[in-house]
């Protein structure tokens, strides 16, 4: 059974009566099937505009789950969204970004999301809508293993919410085989807000590809605050703040290299925040 629901509660009503894969953009789903046929049930929700595009609201950012990477990029946002638009124009090629979404992304949970540690920097939230009702998640207690996620399969996830935090530097960077069309080997994303004087108030540091959840470093989020943001800051990472992070080896990289990458982006991200703050 193929359904193309225009609204979000016939889509959610359409799951709530059996169940089915969800489909949107589909960058992901058509190439995991491989030779395997699509499953018996698709649910094709890229119709409903109800949960595409950008609003920017008193207290908070809502992205639609069927927002698209290029929209994201291409919409005015606060500076301290620069980091999740650095990641958005690395998600694959412009094919990609054109049709990409969001939640796709973040559903797909992989390890190597691009999206998912700049997302965390901004203490992101998803939404997720049943016919049941509507509740919400963090996205660091929302994606918790490899592929695995807390969305149960009667849920769409239809927004992510980012609380205000406009006056703030952000900075994402990306280590891959080559420049463009590549999975990570190591991603750093952070956002740094400062003082009149100019030390760290509030610092936030992600990294994925280093373990099967991007992590947020919070110790070194922790040794940051009330340090001058300038030149040198990124000298404030050491070894023992990356102790959350649980690298793998793989075919792109050893544990040992990803660690000792990870360690050079955080530096490298946080001299980019204090450049900008």
């Amino acid at each position: 059974m193929y359904s193309r629901p225009k609204t979000l509660d016939a889509a959610v009503h359409v799951l709530a009566q059996g169940g089915g894969q969800i489909l949107s953009g589909g960058t992901d789903f058509f190439p995991a099937l491989g030779d395997r046929p699509a499953p018996d049930r698709v649910i094709d929700i890229s119709g409903i505009t109800e949960i595409k595009g950008i609003a920017v609201e008193a207290d908070h950012i809502r992205i639609g789950g069927l927002t698209t990477w290029s929209q994201l990029v291409a919409t005015p946002l606060p500076r301290c969204f620069d980091g999740l638009k650095s990641a958005a124009r690395e998600i694959g090629g412009i094919q990609i970004q054109n049709r990409g979404t969001v939640a796709g992304n973040l559903c797909n949970a992989s390890p190597a999301a691009d999206s998912v540690p700049p997302l965390l920097t901004l203490d992101a939230e998803v939404e997720l809508v049943s016919a049941a009702g509507t509740r919400r998640v963090s996205l660091a207690d929302f994606i918790v293993g490899n592929r695995k996620t807390v969305r149960r399969p009667d849920e769409i996830l239809a927004n992510v919410i980012v609380p205000r935090t406009d006056d703030a530097a952000s900075a994402f960077l990306k280590l891959g085989a080559r420049r463009y069309l590549v999975i990570s080997i190591v991603m750093v994303a952070a956002v740094v807000k400062t003082d009149n004087a100019g030390r760290v108030t509030d610092a936030r540091i992600a990294v994925g590809s280093c373990s099967a959840v991007a992590r947020r470093l919070t110790l070194l989020e922790r040794a940051l605050v009330g340090v001058l943001a300038r030149n040198g800051l990124g000298a404030t990472t050491l070894a023992e703040h990356l102790a959350q992070l649980s690298p793998i080896d793989d075919v792109r990289a050893t544990a040992t290299y990803r660690n000792d990458a990870a360690l050079t982006l955080v530096g490298r991200v946080l001299e980019a925040c204090a450049g900008s703050c």
